[in-house]
C-alpha cells in the first residue's frame, strides 16, 4: 500500500511532507479543526510526491496577500519617484532622508552573502 505522504526536498535543502490528493481531501476538516485551535501548520499536498497546493488559515493567506500588495506598490512607489527626480533636478539631499521618504531602514542587517567577495 503507497503511504499517504512523501517527502519532498525543496532546492534550499529544507525538507516538507506532501500528502497525496485523495488523502488531504478527506483530511481537510481535520485541517480546519487544527486551524481553529490554533495550530495553523499548512497542509502541502499533491500527487507523485511532489507538491502542487497548500491549504494555509485564511488569516495567514490575508497577510501574504496584503504583503504581496505592499511590495507591488513599493516598487512602483520607488520608480515613480526616481522619474520625478530625474525629470526636476535638485541639489543632492542626505540619503537619510531619501531612505524615510522611500521607508527604507539603514540600520537593517543584509544578507549579502550571495553577493561574492568585494574586488
Amino acid at each position: 500500500m503507497d503511504h499517504p505522504e512523501t517527502e519532498h526536498l525543496l532546492p534550499n535543502g529544507d525538507r516538507v511532507w506532501v500528502i497525496k490528493t485523495s488523502e488531504a481531501a478527506r483530511l481537510l476538516p481535520n485541517v480546519l479543526e487544527l486551524f481553529r485551535s490554533g495550530k495553523p501548520e499548512p497542509m502541502v499536498f499533491g500527487d507523485a510526491g511532489q507538491p502542487e497546493a497548500v491549504v494555509i488559515p485564511w488569516q495567514m493567506w490575508q497577510r501574504l496577500e496584503a504583503l504581496a500588495a505592499d511590495e507591488d506598490r513599493g516598487f512602483e512607489h520607488l520608480y515613480e519617484t526616481a522619474r520625478e527626480r530625474l525629470a526636476n533636478p535638485q541639489p543632492s539631499i542626505p540619503i537619510e532622508e531619501v531612505a524615510a521618504e522611500l521607508g527604507w531602514d539603514l540600520d537593517e542587517k543584509i544578507d549579502d552573502s550571495d553577493l561574492g567577495k568585494p574586488l
